[in-house]
């Protein structure tokens, strides 16, 4: 909406937009903007307060008479707090175009990255990193982990400049920790006031996620590769959560 906004007002109309990720917003520099410090999905706060909403409209439609140039206004008031939600994802994580796993790993981070930058802004700070890549390389670290799904190549070091914190197969484990990362961050920035809890995130990474599917791949190649790599299963147990892989107790097949 915020890049609309400049060719609607090419046509002559005074536009606002009400912001909630405010990094997105100040890249594309709208006419006149409100921060809000709501959760997304929820521009102008919580459901059925509406006198809480027409205050936000209000403040929105001011700026239509007090900004003369480009401007991002802070919204000063928290929304309300309201009651336990039941918590699930609300992105569409539909079909990519590129219909290979590492195509629709990489589309699906992309849709995620928004929210996860959000969460990031919030907190000041980010889990990502473990793999030794920076919270700017996801990309990197998205490609390493398809390359391997897709391969079964579990020996070979990710190409690129990156200074990766371990040897493979051991990195693999940092490598699907630090994208579980990202994901955990980007849902944190869900509608509601009810986060997910652990079991809730691992349900909704593998059985709803290309993500999911990535690293049961993963798995099934650390778990063919078992009899000549004595610690491939280890990895695979700390990839994949208990409960998680094809029936298998994690640890159960390991004494």
């Amino acid at each position: 909406m915020s890049a609309l906004a400049h060719f609607i007002e090419r046509a002559g109309v005074a536009t606002v937009c009400i912001s909630l990720i405010r990094e997105q917003t100040e890249r594309v520099c709208p006419p006149r903007a409100l921060w809000v410090p709501f959760p997304l999905g929820r521009p102008i706060g919580v459901p059925g307060d509406a006198e809480f909403q027409k205050e936000v409209i209000r403040a929105a439609f001011t700026l239509l008479r007090s900004a003369t140039e480009p401007t991002i206004e802070d919204y000063p008031i928290e929304a309300p707090e309201t009651g336990p939600a039941q918590w699930a994802c609300p992105i569409n994580l539909g079909t990519p175009p590129d219909d290979t796993l590492g195509g629709k790993l990489a589309a699906e981070v992309a849709r995620l990255r928004p929210w996860a930058a959000e969460t990031r802004r919030r907190r000041g700070r980010t889990t990502f990193g473990l793999s030794g890549a920076a919270e700017n390389q996801v990309d990197a670290v998205v490609a390493a982990l398809a390359g391997v799904a897709e391969s079964g190549e579990l020996d070979a070091r990710p190409t690129g400049d990156i200074e990766w914190s371990h040897e493979m197969p051991f990195l693999l484990r940092h490598l699907a920790d630090d994208v579980r990362s990202f994901y955990h961050e980007a849902i944190a920035s869900q509608p509601g006031d009810t986060p997910p809890n652990h079991d809730a995130l691992n349900a909704w990474i593998f059985g709803e996620t290309v993500l999911g599917d990535v690293l049961l791949e993963i798995a099934d190649h650390l778990t063919a590769a078992a009899d000549d790599n004595p610690f491939a299963l280890f990895i695979r147990n700390f990839i994949i959560p208990e409960g998680h892989y094809r029936g298998i107790a994690n640890f159960g097949d390991m004494t």
